[in-house]
């Protein structure tokens, strides 16, 4: 059963200061996410989490996970500029961007980050736009097809579908790549694939490793390039329902240090780095969004409206995905009704949950919607003139903190020229 970490009497009192809807993020469980991966991968001297920025951009979480050893995955010059003005530097920044305007990869080369390139085309573009190259550079590989899992009575597990994905450079061109960007100068090399999104296995990891520390191996030999870091980047996912199982990162990492023992170690290559690029895993169930009931509705369904809506939540707008919610105060109480919790967009898929069982919702009741800690409030939006909420931080001696300010009708008419 999922369980909030906000009590009732917390988030009335929070509302008292910060009207509902608000974001709000649970400082101990971040910090115990991230020293429990570090704890996974403690095998591996040079492991680093780059935290993907996209997932939770708010320098307030940034610079927890500072604190914890992790660095930052950017993917545009926003995000550059939010790491820099949160203290990263250096090769604590990873860029991973693709079709990437100039001024992009300029600001990563300034800011000494390790640039993942997306594409072979980019080899040359990057070479043009900087008149030289970094010594350290990444190149994304994409396998096509098909990525599956293992066998069970039903066949193969499928997790993705990485050929029709827009991301990653062919096997044929990572070798074309690493060959000029040798001929061009670069000292060391790193490995970068994404194949699967909110995967709940703690096989795909290690499998992924399995995939990665080949290719290395066969690049290393075939181009004579020095490869320092493998990044096995996101996709282990979370448990959104409550009937789901959480990965074990434990087990994640072990089966990733066996894959590097037999691979990377008999071939010379047992001083490779382990980066990883989590988002979702690292903040996810660590984000509520908080949101009062304002009206009930009894037509066809039974409806309850409530005051935050799809622009400060999109996901089960746009994929149908499922977030718990849990009413404030009526935990334990029977799940004998049966909603659609929606907000109030001029859209009809403007929903939380549809034919969802809870307990009786009355107005004025609060309701915590969870795992929005990543691509929650990140991927907000202004339709219909809705403004963004604000975003808290629940500290773990209790109090909270305002991380940023909800917006104002100011704020939605500063761009305009009237």
């Amino acid at each position: 059963m999922k369980r909030p970490f906000l009590t009732l009497e917390q988030a009335r009192e929070i509302r008292e200061t910060y009207p509902t809807p608000f974001h709000i993020y649970d400082e101990k469980g971040i910090r115990q996410a991230a020293r429990a991966l570090y704890q996974a991968f403690r095998w591996n001297p040079g492991f680093q989490e780059y935290f993907a920025v996209k997932a939770t951009p708010t320098p307030g979480i940034l610079k927890i996970l500072k604190e914890e050893g992790c660095g930052v995955d950017c993917s545009s010059l926003t995000e550059l500029m939010m790491a820099r003005r949160c203290g990263f530097s250096g090769h604590e920044i990873m860029f991973s961007s693709n079709e990437t305007p100039a001024e992009e990869f300029r600001l990563a080369d300034e800011l000494g980050a390790i640039i993942n390139l997306d594409d072979l085309t980019h080899v040359e573009y990057l070479h043009e736009t900087l008149g030289h190259m970094p010594e350290t550079i990444c190149c994304r590989y994409n396998p096509g097809g098909v990525f599956a899992l293992g066998e069970s009575k039903e066949g193969f597990q499928v997790m993705d579908n990485p050929g029709q994905a827009k991301y990653g450079m062919t096997r044929e061109q990572l070798t074309q790549a690493f060959t000029r960007l040798k001929e061009l100068g670069v000292k060391k090399f790193g490995l970068h694939a994404f194949l699967a999104s909110n995967t709940l296995s703690n096989e795909y990891y290690p499998a992924l490793a399995r995939i990665l520390f080949q290719i290395a191996v066969e690049l290393s030999r075939e181009t004579g390039c020095e490869i320092t870091f493998i990044n096995l980047s996101g996709g282990v996912g979370v448990p959104y329902r409550p009937d789901q199982s959480a990965n074990d990162i434990f087990a994640i990492g072990e089966g990733v240090r066996r894959a590097y023992e037999e691979i990377l170690t008999p071939a010379g290559m047992g001083d490779v780095a382990i980066c990883t690029e989590l988002g979702r895993y690292m903040l996810a169930p660590y984000g509520h969004l908080v949101t009062t009931a304002l009206h009930e509705k009894h037509i066809y369904k039974e409806y309850i409206g409530v005051d935050a809506s799809a622009a400060n939540l999109m996901r089960p707008a746009i994929y149908g995905a499922y977030h718990h919610i849990t009413v404030l105060g009526k935990e334990d109480e029977p799940c004998d009704h049966t909603y659609d919790v929606v907000g109030s967009l001029c859209e009809n898929s403007d929903k939380f949950a549809i034919d969802r069982p809870l307990p009786q919702i009355d107005r004025g009741d609060i309701l915590v919607i969870h795992d929005t800690g990543a691509h929650g409030f990140s991927m907000g939006y202004n339709y219909n003139g809705k403004l963004r909420s604000a975003e808290l931080l629940l500290r773990e001696d209790g109090s909270v903190e305002l991380m940023r300010r909800a917006e104002t009708p100011d704020d939605y008419f500063a761009t305009l020229v009237w």
